[in-house]
């Protein structure tokens, strides 16, 4: 689609900070983050819904793997996933780690938005390339 953002993000048209990528999917870090290195995980393939994706089980395999290395990586306490897609009709899974005290309740409070520099950006994304995608 010519104006989703995330397809010209796939396509290199807006810059993002990768942190893994294969021939169907692409992982960046989201640039309005609940916490340091909450990444989206897209298909390369514009579907509007995560189930629309014929890889459905390999979708979830690259979201998982993502997460392993955010707990690695990041010291995360866990992981949360979550596939909404109101905000941006691009099927895509919130991949979100979670830290003791991070002030986002219970249930993921989409209001917390926390302000991460470009720089932190690029060192969180650089730490994420760096871990093991097995």
């Amino acid at each position: 689609m010519n104006d989703c953002i995330f397809c010209k993000i796939v396509k290199e048209e807006i810059p993002a900070y990768k942190v893994y990528e294969d021939k169907l999917f692409l992982a960046f870090l989201d640039i309005n983050p609940l916490n340091p290195g909450h990444t989206l995980v897209v298909p390369k393939v514009h579907y509007r819904w995560v189930l629309d994706m014929p890889e459905f089980d390999k979708y979830w395999t690259v979201a998982g793997r993502v997460g392993k290395v955010l707990q690695k990586s990041l010291k995360a306490d866990s992981i949360n996933f979550l596939t909404l897609g109101y905000e941006i009709s691009h099927a895509h899974i919130h991949v979100i780690p979670r830290f003791t005290d991070d002030d986002l309740g219970g249930t993921v409070d989409w209001s917390k938005h926390k302000k991460i520099s470009k720089v932190e950006m690029a060192k969180i994304a650089e730490k994420m390339r760096g871990g093991v995608f097995d």
